[in-house]
């Protein structure tokens, strides 16, 4: 089976409140929603990925030592195994704006449980609720 390496954030506000995308129509698993984020190309580390990713769909900009690893996911999907860090940014430059199509929402970390999301996503809540 092959293995996918993506990597995930949950942005954090000033008020503790965490950003989430919609997976927009056309892509696998549209209308849940999910942290932003995106695959690892090969040669780049998950950090690196992660302030491209960002930059890309939300159009804000950090830095490696504004992303603190909080947890991972591991899930096998039929087609692929999923290995997913997720890592915690509280410091950004930008407004977060969705540039692929998204719909964005600001939540609070135990309002997370009332948006669906993928399969990979749901483990990564209750290490944000315990955080936050």
């Amino acid at each position: 089976m092959k293995l996918l390496l993506v990597v995930a954030c949950a942005l954090v506000d000033v008020d503790n409140r965490i950003l989430i995308a919609q997976r927009p129509e056309g892509k696998s698993l549209a209308g849940l929603w999910e942290f932003p984020g995106g695959k690892v190309d090969p040669g780049e580390s998950p950090e690196d990925a992660l302030i491209r990713e960002l930059k890309e769909e939300l159009g804000v900009e950090t830095r490696t030592a504004c992303l603190a690893p909080l947890t991972f996911a591991s899930h096998a999907y039929p087609e692929f195994h999923l290995l997913m860090p997720l890592y915690v940014c509280r410091r950004w430059s930008g407004i977060p704006e969705s540039r692929e199509g998204q719909a964005l929402k600001w939540v609070r970390a135990k309002a997370l449980r009332d948006y669906p999301m993928p399969p990979a996503d749901e483990p990564l809540i209750a290490p944000l609720i315990e955080l936050l």
